[in-house]
């Protein structure tokens, strides 16, 4: 199906009552050792003489504690790429954001662990790429990441920092799912993240290698859900479904604009990490602009804000205050329109050409990725 983008700018600014943001992503640099296939930072990278100063991520933390934030989610790329972490960690805890750490972990050395952990951070999320070795490697494209990631997990439980598991699945380890459990418990995890790859961005271009087949979704939900059931009060196990095969859209990042807010290296503050694939959205820059000015009065974030902008499908739904429309980077990439239904829910017209799309990769055969290239460290052969 050919679609064309619209080409009017996006609504503009829209009266609802503003919701306190509880969670912060920064993105504090795009530099990543690894070139995941299916890496959700945007296809364009903020080079590293683009990235924010020290004083101005100090300022936006402090800025993000007066509004409301809670939690910051420390992330990239790599975080631990910048020198300037355990400065950023200390002044989280200063201003009383709760610190959580993401982190691929290849090149992060005990001795900046311990100082990692000494500045205070609350939580480490470090991902795995696979449940073994040799997938790991494979996905990430780095010779011996999976044993890295193993020494790093294990230095972060002997300094009692508190352990999330990331695993995205997808076709090339959705049969580890079970192997996922085990590993996490084997390393004193106390959450483990199973999320299947979203389709934007980078991710895009590789689902063909990526979309698992719906019998292989719907075998892993099972699993999931046996384990919750056996693991209740053992391993807290939040997993994400594709959207692909869903029947109703996820309320994506519950609800646009309502809870949390995205800085990227350069400053931009968006709505949810993919919302620069949805064009003509204005995304206002800390450098210019307040913390709380953006999320008070930015055009993005009030161009799906609430429920006036949706279509009558969404807006007459009575779901539409329980998935607040669903994702619109997806209305964008299949629709072709961020204000149309998202093609995810049975709902809309798309919905069988979503699913089609996912049968028809799922079968393809593909297998090579087109990997995210940055840096180039020793990579897997």
């Amino acid at each position: 199906m050919n679609v064309v983008p619209r080409s009017e700018p996006i609504a503009a600014p829209v009266a609802v009552p503003l919701p306190v943001p509880y969670g912060m992503l920064a993105e504090l640099t795009h530099r990543c050792p690894l070139m995941c296939p299916y890496c959700s930072n945007p296809v364009e990278l903020d080079r590293r003489n683009a990235e924010l100063d020290t004083e101005s991520w100090l300022r936006v933390f402090g800025e993000a504690a007066r509004l409301g934030v809670l939690q910051v989610h420390l992330s990239g790329g790599e975080p631990t790429a910048r020198r300037d972490l355990e400065e950023m960690i200390r002044h989280c805890v200063k201003v009383g954001l709760y610190t959580n750490l993401i982190t691929a972990g290849v090149g992060v050395t005990p001795e900046r662990l311990q100082a990692i952990s000494e500045a205070g951070v609350d939580h480490i999320q470090l991902s795995f790429q696979g449940a073994t070795a040799e997938v790991t490697d494979h996905v990430s494209n780095f010779r011996g990441a999976h044993e890295r990631k193993l020494a790093v997990a294990r230095e972060v439980r002997r300094l009692g920092i508190p352990l999330t598991i990331n695993s995205v699945v997808h076709r090339a380890n959705i049969h580890q799912i079970p192997d996922f459990l085990e590993l996490a418990l084997s390393l004193g995890a106390k959450r483990i993240e199973i999320a299947h790859a979203q389709y934007y961005g980078w991710a895009l271009r590789n689902r063909g290698a990526l979309m698992p087949t719906r019998e292989q979704v719907f075998e892993a939900l099972d699993v999931v859900e046996e384990a919750r059931e056996r693991l209740k009060g053992v391993l807290t196990i939040d997993a994400v479904v594709p959207d692909y095969y869903a029947k109703y859209p996820k309320a994506c990042m519950n609800g646009w604009g309502r809870q949390s807010l995205n800085v990227t290296p350069s400053g931009k503050v968006l709505p949810c990490h993919a919302a620069e694939t949805i064009p003509n959205l204005d995304f206002w820059n800390v450098r210019e602009h307040s913390l709380a000015e953006i999320w008070q009065a930015s055009p993005a974030f009030n161009a799906f804000r609430g429920t006036d902008w949706m279509p009558e499908l969404c807006r007459s739904c009575e779901r539409k205050e329980k998935d607040w429309g669903g994702c619109r980077c997806q209305a964008m990439a299949i629709a072709g329109d961020a204000a149309a239904t998202d093609p995810a829910c049975h709902k809309s017209p798309l919905h069988g050409h979503l699913l089609a799309l996912a049968e028809a990769d799922a079968a393809a055969g593909v297998t090579d990725y087109d990997y995210r290239r940055f840096t180039t460290p020793d990579r897997a052969q």
